[in-house]
Order: structure tokens, then C-alpha cells, then sequence
């Protein structure tokens, strides 16, 4: 199986049980095929914690982190400078591409890169 990593718009589309969760669920529920860039754990946390709570934020984190969880070094941080885009989507980036993962997104400024699978939101 493929690895995926899941960018933190479509892991929010998950937690919120939005109408377009259904397009992240299965990967989502596959923890052995995620790789989690530590990135996302903070964006999904902050996310939650202010939209749903504390106990929302931390539960989600929890079920994130049965995925390998990626942290950031200077190799990372300098393979991530190099890619043009925004700061924590290099990192996520550039986390997907060392490790072999498709990177699954909503946003518009990855489509057409390599390794990327990217839903349009309409």
C-alpha cells in the first residue's frame, strides 16, 4: 500500500464529519500507511482546540499520532526551503517526498507537483 500523508485541511474535513470527509476517511483509517509531519499535529490542534475544545483537539491528536510521526531537523528544514511554497506546506511537502508518501490536499498550490493527489474544493 501506498503511504499517504493527509494535509491538515483534509484531516479537519475528517474530525469535522464534513460532506467531503468521505474522500479522506479510508486513508485516514489506515494508520500503518500515514506518515503525520508534526506540522499538521499543531495545525489540526489548533484548529480544534479553538473551533471544538480541548478534549476534541487532544482526541484527534491521539488518533494522528497512531501514524508515523515526523519531526522536523535541518536537513528536512533545508530540502523544505527549496520547494516555493509557504512555510508549513514546504515542510509538509517536502516531509511526503523524503518519505515516499502521496501527499493528499485541498490546496490549490500543490496541484501539479509531483507525488501529490489533489482534490479541487469546489
Amino acid at each position: 500500500m501506498t503511504r499517504v500523508v493527509l494535509d491538515s485541511s483534509c484531516w479537519l474535513e475528517v474530525f469535522d464529519g464534513s460532506a467531503r470527509a468521505a474522500l479522506y476517511q479510508a486513508s485516514a483509517e489506515r494508520p500503518a500507511d500515514l506518515v503525520v509531519p508534526v506540522v499538521t499535529l499543531y495545525e489540526v490542534h489548533k484548529y480544534l482546540r479553538r473551533v471544538k475544545g480541548i478534549d476534541a483537539a487532544l482526541n484527534a491528536i491521539a488518533y494522528m499520532e497512531q501514524g508515523e510521526v515526523i519531526d522536523i531537523d535541518s536537513a528536512l528544514c533545508l530540502e523544505a526551503s527549496i520547494n516555493g511554497l509557504p512555510f508549513a506546506d514546504s515542510l509538509i511537502y517536502a516531509i511526503a517526498q523524503a518519505h515516499g508518501a502521496t501527499l493528499w490536499t485541498q490546496d490549490a498550490h500543490f496541484d501539479g507537483l509531483p507525488g501529490v493527489k489533489y482534490f479541487c474544493k469546489p
